[in-house]
């Protein structure tokens, strides 16, 4: 039982982390990977819960869905800056 509040306490914080890195980070690329990565600790959190259909849709709509359509519009609609423009 002190295993799983010590695992529990581990994940809140990284999730917690990951969280506040979303918030902070200045490059949406690195937002939605960070974003990834505190739904894939979100779905760590269903598994203790013995909830592990719920954590396979977790990790299949939210981080295999929207975080690639997310990334691939990141991706797709960056613009070029001045330094790149100016070299060609």
């Amino acid at each position: 039982m002190v295993y799983a509040t010590i695992a529990f306490g581990l994940f809140a914080a990284v999730t917690l982390a990951f969280g506040l890195g979303v918030v902070l980070a200045r490059d949406v690329f690195h937002a939605a990977l960070l974003l990834g990565g505190a739904l894939t600790s979100v779905a760590v959190h269903y598994v203790m819960l013995q909830a592990e259909f719920i954590a396979a849709m977790q990790i299949l709509v939210y981080v295999g869905g929207v975080l690639i359509l997310v990334t691939f519009g990141v991706m797709l609609t960056r613009s070029e800056t001045e330094t790149e423009v100016n070299s060609a």
